[in-house]
């Protein structure tokens, strides 16, 4: 990736640290995330070490571009999630992941930096609408109009046999 979404833990002896970066579409392409054209987020990051943990809160807010479900053309959706962990370092058991309602991540024993990458990607991917669609009325009319007018194709009850699939089962349940 072209730019580093790395927390390094040895930094957070004492005090905050606070990190800004800027994802763009290139972010998503790494993941192989094509469906994503254009993406302007704001990632602010602030990791606070408390004890043997450390709490880690971020804001992602911005916008990306996404074909509309409906029309197929862009569509700009607003993102603004937040994201709050609490890495802890050695081996936890697989019946707590979360704590303080915190998403608990647990760290091996010396290692000395997190990447956040992956978990920038899932938040944002999980924050968009399941339906992807412009405004009611923002919608390209020309496709809209050629999805609702189908000359070519007939498959009602009363069209033809030979066009209709479901011909054959009209005789079924005759006595």
């Amino acid at each position: 990736m072209n730019e580093s979404y790395i927390i390094l833990l040895d930094d957070l002896k004492s005090g905050v640290l606070v990190k800004n970066w800027r994802v763009s579409e290139e972010f998503f392409g790494e993941f192989g995330n094509e469906e994503v054209s254009h993406a302007d987020l704001s990632v602010d990051v602030q990791a606070r070490r408390s004890g043997a943990s450390v709490n880690l809160d971020a804001d992602i807010r911005g916008t990306v571009t996404v074909p509309c479900d409906r029309c197929l053309e862009d569509v700009i959706l607003r993102i603004d999630t937040a994201v709050a962990l609490k890495l802890r370092f050695g081996v936890g058991s697989a019946d707590t992941d979360e704590e303080d309602g915190r998403e608990l991540v647990w760290i091996p024993e010396g290692e000395s930096e997190f990447d956040l990458s992956q978990t920038i990607y899932d938040y944002v991917c999980l924050s968009l609408p399941i339906r992807r669609c412009h405004a009611d009325g923002e919608c390209n009319p020309e496709v809209l109009r050629r999805m609702t007018d189908n000359p070519g194709r007939d498959d009602g009850p009363d069209s033809p046999a030979e066009t209709n699939p479901f011909a054959a089962l009209k005789d079924l349940f005759k006595d």
